[in-house]
């Protein structure tokens, strides 16, 4: 049988679909679109109801064109009744073994096996140097309007020594970027008396020319850890990347979304690590248009993102989910949402130009992961910046010139 993957949300689902295709190598093929497929996993997201909406809808027309639909991931958990009607099979986060029962001969309806708490991506995808790699599951925190808490659970982490075991796999094979993911980096260990810098100091510590992506780290808990995690940032096999969603820059929005800290706490971590590294990219989240975000409250947002200033901003108009706290609340109009967040995203593209132009003409050490658009490819510097080139070699160090810029993105070629 042919299988197709399709994959929504976070690095966490990806990770997730690297262990798919490691549980079912062998016994189907996998194929790379879905017009080959004679079956379609859909490794679902459920953070809004827009992406929910949409994967319901691929679900219905694939089994309309005669495909068997199997979903896991967060959807299964958050809305598992709507998953049920579109799909043949539902695979919880967690069941994975299932798999094999899908595609054999037994019926998976008859036995349910509990997948061990981790297991190594046995097949990744090809054609990158990219190397998803999973420390932790769930979360500690208590925010109104999350649903992926639910799919997720409370923070189960990874041992240390399993995570580098797959790292040192990873870097044997070949890859040389390490994306390191969760659902909240920060918080790594603290149910197995470890921290997040003690891992990342043994991940220094492999040997091997790679580069390791920490995922995102919510500010709650990093105050904790934030003298160390600095320290452990110094290492060159870390990029100077993080990124660490803020949601508001309102401290009346924050403590009724319960995200456990202020806009000034926020701030504080953002200038320890401006202040030891002359470049390092931050990421930050916002969401536009929570229920009780009044004018006021969103101005007090645009300001901060404007001094922060940050390289990335990723931006989510509020969408009400079912089981949250949030879904209580009175929402605001939807044109309101939009209008916010069009300010937002012509802020980011402001920014990022300033950011960017800053660049042009320099010279820079990169690492080319992967295949870009229309022939090019993506190489990131020692900060996680983007550089587009076109010609290279994936898994490669190379040495560029910066020769233009665009607020997302710099363009460089080989020196």
């Amino acid at each position: 049988m042919k299988v197709y993957i399709e994959t929504y949300g976070c690095t966490t689902n990806q990770a997730d679909s690297d262990i798919i295709r490691g549980i079912l190598k062998g016994k189907c093929e996998i194929v790379d679109k879905v017009e080959e497929s004679d079956a379609v996993i859909i490794n679902s997201c459920g953070v809004i109801n827009f992406t929910e909406r949409k994967i319901l809808k691929t679900a219905r027309r694939l089994r309309e064109d005669g495909k068997k639909v199997i979903i896991t991931g967060c959807l299964s958990r958050i809305n598992p009744e709507r998953v049920r009607e579109v799909s043949d099979f539902v695979v919880p986060i967690g069941e994975f073994s299932l798999f094999e029962k899908i595609f054999s001969d037994e019926n998976p309806r008859d036995k349910m096996e509990i997948r061990e708490k981790w297991m190594f991506p046995k097949e990744r995808i090809k054609g990158t140097s990219i190397a998803i790699v999973q420390i932790s599951e769930g979360c500690l925190g208590r925010c109104s309007y999350c649903a992926a808490r639910i799919a997720r659970g409370k923070l189960k982490s990874f041992p240390p020594e399993t995570i580098l075991q797959d790292i040192r796999r990873c870097v044997k094979s070949g890859y040389r970027e390490i994306q390191l993911t969760s659902q909240d980096t920060g918080i790594y260990g603290r149910d197995i008396n470890t921290t997040l810098p003690e891992l990342l100091n043994r991940i220094s510590e492999i040997h091997g020319d790679f580069r390791v992506r920490v995922g995102m780290m919510n500010p709650g808990y990093l105050s904790e850890i934030l003298d160390e995690l600095v320290k452990t940032y110094r290492s060159e096999k870390i990029y100077k990347f993080i990124h660490i969603p803020v949601q508001s820059g309102d401290d009346d929005v924050l403590r009724h979304m319960k995200r456990g800290y202020t806009a000034g706490e926020f701030l504080k971590i953002v200038r320890k690590f401006r202040e030891e590294f002359d470049d390092i990219v931050l990421s930050t989240d916002v969401i536009a248009g929570y229920p009780v975000e009044d004018e006021r409250a969103f101005r007090n947002t645009l300001r901060l993102i404007d001094k922060i200033k940050p390289d990335i901003l990723n931006i989510t108009r509020f969408s009400r989910r079912e089981g949250t706290e949030a879904e209580r609340l009175r929402d605001i109009p939807e044109w309101i949402k939009k209008e916010r967040s069009r300010k937002l995203t012509d802020l980011q593209k402001k920014i990022g130009l300033e950011r960017n132009r800053r660049f042009l003409g320099d010279r820079m050490r990169v690492l080319i992961t992967r295949r870009g658009k229309n022939g090019s490819y993506l190489a990131r510097t020692d900060s996680y910046r983007p550089v587009v080139l076109k010609s290279g070699k994936i898994g490669e160090f190379v040495n560029v010139r910066i020769t233009d810029f665009t607020s997302h993105y710099l363009v460089g070629e080989i020196i």
